[in-house]
């Protein structure tokens, strides 16, 4: 009878990042609140109270009540449902503008960190000329030039996002591209696409999942401020920022039509930052037992 190995099995590098983030309260806190939030964002239309657009002008500016939770607008309608239903548009637009960076990022970066040269020269250039560009002042140039909308708020947030994942993304590369088994895939006749896909960009990964997780946060305040001086989503559609733009003429005397949008904003933001926090504490390899 041939002996049974009694070494134990060693984690994957998934499951060992998974049960250093269960073990951090801060960051479970932080992807409870990011899962309760998607989930209401997706059921919005069957949870939600009122019809978002509904207008009722004998509750014009109503204040917070059993009928309506976070009361009224400048129009009657209700804000919890208006909330709800904003939650698609600004969870929307902060998740598809930082994955669109970062696939562009990604694209770029393994490129430049791999062949370097001139190459990198020419592309690095180019970016430091768009990171000189204040990534807020980049967008409202970027979205006043192709007009409000969903898909052009998406585009003018994801182009300010491409040179800091490039970097990021080349920084890890160029440390991984002279070790020996990348040498020795080279040997065997790899090709350079498939070394980068199978075998650099794996392993350059980590910090850009943390990248993106704290990124999601700033995309949506970033897109909420440019709701806010007109330039994102326009109305009928409720966004955040549109709504905090909307109540900001009357908040000395109906405080609540701003409140309630600016805890959305702050929530969803502090939540994607404390999960951020967590992956970055649970990627890090000084941590690994």
């Amino acid at each position: 009878m041939p002996k049974k190995d009694a070494r134990p099995k060693k984690d994957s590098p998934f499951a060992q990042v998974a049960r250093r983030l269960s073990k951090n309260n801060v960051a479970m806190a932080g992807l409870a609140i990011i899962l309760l939030l998607s989930l209401a964002a997706i059921l919005a239309p069957i949870i939600m109270p009122y019809d978002y657009t509904a207008m009722d002008m004998r509750n014009m500016y109503a204040k917070p009540s059993l009928e309506h939770l976070f009361g009224a607008d400048d129009l009657g309608r209700d804000i919890f449902s208006r909330l709800l239903y904003g939650s698609r548009a600004s969870l929307s637009m902060g998740i598809l503008s930082t994955l669109l960076s970062t696939a562009a990022g990604i694209a770029i970066g393994s490129v430049v960190g791999y062949y370097g040269g001139t190459v990198d020269n020419v592309i690095m250039r180019l970016l430091d000329i768009i990171q000189a560009i204040p990534g807020m002042l980049l967008a409202i140039a970027i979205s006043a030039a192709l007009g409000s909308g969903f898909l052009n708020t998406i585009l003018a947030l994801s182009i300010g996002g491409v040179p800091m994942t490039v970097r990021l993304l080349r920084g890890s590369i160029m440390s991984l591209r002279n070790l020996e088994y990348i040498e020795a895939a080279e040997k065997i006749n790899c090709s350079k696409l498939r070394i980068m896909l199978f075998h650099i960009l794996p392993n350059s990964l980590a910090p850009l999942i943390v990248s993106v997780t704290m990124g999601i946060g700033n995309t949506i305040l970033a897109a909420a401020s440019l709701s806010y001086i007109g330039l994102g989503i326009q109305p009928p559609t409720p966004e955040w920022g549109a709504m905090l733009s909307a109540g900001k003429a009357v908040i000395s005397k109906y405080p609540h039509l701003c409140i309630f949008p600016g805890l959305c904003i702050m929530i969803v933001v502090l939540a994607f930052n404390m999960l951020g926090d967590g992956l970055r504490d649970a990627m890090d390899p000084k941590l690994k037992s």
